[in-house]
């Protein structure tokens, strides 16, 4: 298997993109094609590098066996892998989830779709300088990432825990339509026993910042490469509203999502296999989708 670089690409996917608008009609990256009589066919795939890559590369041996090949490019980038698979320089791409992907055909006129939810990374309430809720005590301070969305996610986890108690009408619906929210003077909580100061900081400076707060509540994405699985408390329910909204999906062009290989990526994802990889390799920070 080939693992090509996005770093190596760009040059060449700038010029590339520069010449293509949006709903290119451009042939894909590989051609449809049955696997059976021994052929073999490749599915470029566009993927951040953890935890998407990682967990191709364990769908890969599946996808081997019925004579399907990843070819994996890693983006650090969220613009890039959607432009890419718009033009056809991708077949899917395994990054994002469907909000992200509804506000990027928006915003650029392509048509992009899901193939298929595959994990999520739930919010996660980690230790900081108390150890656990059982140690709670009056006035605490909690880090919650600043975004609208996810900081709405962050004061939900905390009131599934009984730390506070929101106002009547304010849910996952309520935050994901805010367009901005200063968590340092909102005024949405209801009940506050302990007194818990809420600081919303950026949220990938949240893991940094952990030693001095008595709890955070982290991104995933953020919590993986920082290695604080050890002092994780409790996530969101991956079978909650927000496990199903914010799930990670594999993204194609309209029309590409019935292609044989694609519907064969999408169950090797969801495969018992790929499903106990995700959960012994990333301890909670990464769950299968429900």
């Amino acid at each position: 298997m080939k693992r090509v670089f996005a770093l190596l690409l760009s040059a060449a996917l700038c010029a590339a993109l520069a010449g293509c608008g949006s709903g290119s009609s451009s042939a894909p990256a590989s051609t449809p094609a049955s696997t059976s009589a021994g052929e073999t066919v490749t599915i470029k795939i566009g993927a951040s590098p953890s935890p998407h890559a990682e967990i191709l590369e364990a769908a890969a041996p599946i996808l081997a066996e019925q004579g399907i090949e990843l070819d994996i490019v890693e983006f650090d980038d969220y613009v890039l892998p959607n432009t890419a698979l718009d033009d056809g320089s991708l077949d899917a791409n395994y990054f994002q989830h469907q909000p992200y992907l509804t506000n990027f055909n928006a915003e650029n006129g392509t048509d992009l779709v899901s193939a298929g939810s595959i994990h999520y990374e739930p919010l996660g309430l980690y230790a900081g300088k108390t150890a656990s809720l059982d140690e709670l005590a009056d006035g605490a301070v909690i880090g919650i990432p600043a975004d609208a969305t996810n900081g709405g996610r962050a004061l939900l986890l905390l009131q599934d825990q009984g730390v506070l108690t929101l106002k009547d009408g304010i849910d996952l619906e309520y935050f994901r339509t805010a367009e901005d929210i200063s968590f340092s003077e909102y005024d949405g909580i209801a009940e506050n026993p302990h007194n818990v100061q809420i600081e919303a900081l950026e949220a990938a400076n949240l893991p940094a910042s952990l030693p001095d707060l008595d709890f955070a509540v982290i991104n995933g994405n953020y919590a993986i490469p920082a290695g604080i699985a050890d002092k994780l408390i409790v996530t969101e329910d991956a079978a909650g509203d927000a496990a199903q909204v914010f799930a990670n999906i594999i993204a194609v062009r309209a029309g590409d999502e019935t292609r044989p290989e694609i519907v064969a990526l999408v169950e090797a994802l969801k495969s018992d296999d790929v499903k106990a990889f995700i959960e012994e390799k990333y301890e909670g920070s990464v769950l299968p989708v429900a």
